[in-house]
């Protein structure tokens, strides 16, 4: 039975009677046939394209598992891929290193499949072989620059970091001197305030300390935020309103806030600040007298939200009215001065959204007075 094994496998290997063979054999790819009948699994069958790619001689082959090309760097878990497919009897492709007779290698993309008889029995393992050293050399090369590149990368990020910190901090630093300084500047008004006695030089003064210290605000946000290019306009107007309120000592007025979050760039901040600290204020100052309101709940409302592709800022209140002026055009234009606001805070509001690229607008709202600020989107952030 051995003995017509090994003609059988004679036979094969000179592909006598089978074209087929005699086809592999001349191939200029290396091939390989094994015997899954045989113990080992040994090689039965190698064309001269496999000898000349690992150096050996045919009688140096045949009758030998194949794992004799491999070497001490082989990858251990792509051979036990290769084990787990020969038991399992399935296909497998994988790439090996492997070594010729004389102790060079090659990367052997190796393609592996069974042959069954008419049983359904696998009786040879057909593999075919090629070099793609170059390949694997090119990818080696790849990753290195790959590495190198990601490297640079991350060198040039830490140093953009650094670069960016230095930046933020100086530009803190910036905000806290600013605001400190515009703190003085209150401090000084506030005190001039106190010396004169003429109503229209004390209400200038007021006016006056009020946008100083929005300014101020403005910076101490800056200071205290992650993020020096930006600035949420929603949470300024928190800290406004709680500056504004308690300087005002105006307990019989409600103030309602539904905002959503929007963000400038921090150039548009002082601007946008002073024409809320101006609405904000003319709302408080001049919608209600302290007489009353015939007995209505004073109440100051400050909305922000998205509209039309705009942001919109309205401020509201349900005082005495507007006064010297009617209602806005269908146009939309200016209508008049806003309650008792006087001519230089509307000139300040106009001018401001001028530079904003912003348009306001001032409605009756029957009662009391409802002005709304518009601000194109990309001159904000909406989060």
């Amino acid at each position: 039975m051995q003995s017509e094994r090994a003609a059988h496998a004679l036979a094969f290997e000179h592909g006598a009677g089978d074209p087929f063979a005699a086809a592999i054999r001349a191939a200029r790819m290396a091939m390989i046939v094994t015997d899954a009948r045989q113990a080992d699994n040994p090689i039965v069958f190698a064309n001269e394209a496999f000898l000349t790619l690992t150096g050996y001689h045919r009688d140096e082959v045949i009758g030998r598992n194949c794992r004799f090309l491999q070497g001490p760097d082989t990858d251990p878990a792509a051979v036990a891929s290769l084990h787990r497919a020969v038991a399992a009897g399935e296909d497998v492709s994988v790439d090996l290193l492997n070594y010729r007779k004389d102790g060079s290698t090659f990367w052997n993309a190796l393609y592996l499949s069974p042959v069954r008889g008419a049983d359904g029995e696998i009786r040879y393992f057909f593999g075919s072989q090629m070099n793609v050293s170059e390949k694997k050399e090119m990818e080696r090369v790849a990753g290195d620059v790959r590495e190198r590149l990601e490297e640079a990368v991350d060198d040039r990020t830490r140093d953009l970091t650094r670069a960016l910190e230095q930046k933020t901090a100086l530009l803190h630093e910036v905000d806290h001197r600013v605001k400190n300084n515009l703190q003085l500047i209150s401090s000084l008004l506030l005190l001039q305030n106190r010396r004169v006695t003429d109503p229209g030089v004390r209400g200038a003064l007021q006016g006056m300390l009020e946008r100083v210290s929005a300014i101020a605000t403005v910076h101490r946000r800056l200071f205290q935020s992650d993020d020096v290019e930006r600035f949420d306009v929603s949470a300024f107007v928190r800290d406004l309103v709680s500056d504004m309120m308690g300087a005002a000592r105006r307990s019989d007025i409600k103030v309602r806030l539904d905002m959503e979050r929007i963000d400038v760039a921090a150039s548009k901040a002082a601007p946008l600040a002073l024409v809320i600290s101006e609405l904000f204020s003319n709302a408080l100052r001049h919608a209600f007298p302290r007489e009353g309101l015939d007995g209505r709940e004073a109440e100051i409302a400050v909305s922000i939200a998205r509209d039309n592709g705009e942001f919109r800022i309205e401020i509201a209140d349900n005082g005495v009215g507007m006064t010297n002026a009617a209602a806005s055009s269908a146009a939309g234009k200016e209508s008049g001065k806003v309650s008792g606001g006087g001519g230089f805070g509307l000139t300040i509001v106009q001018l401001l959204c001028q530079q904003l690229k912003a348009r306001s607008e001032t409605f009756d709202a029957a009662p009391g007075t409802r002005v709304v600020v518009r601000l194109p989107v990309n001159g904000a952030h909406h989060a």
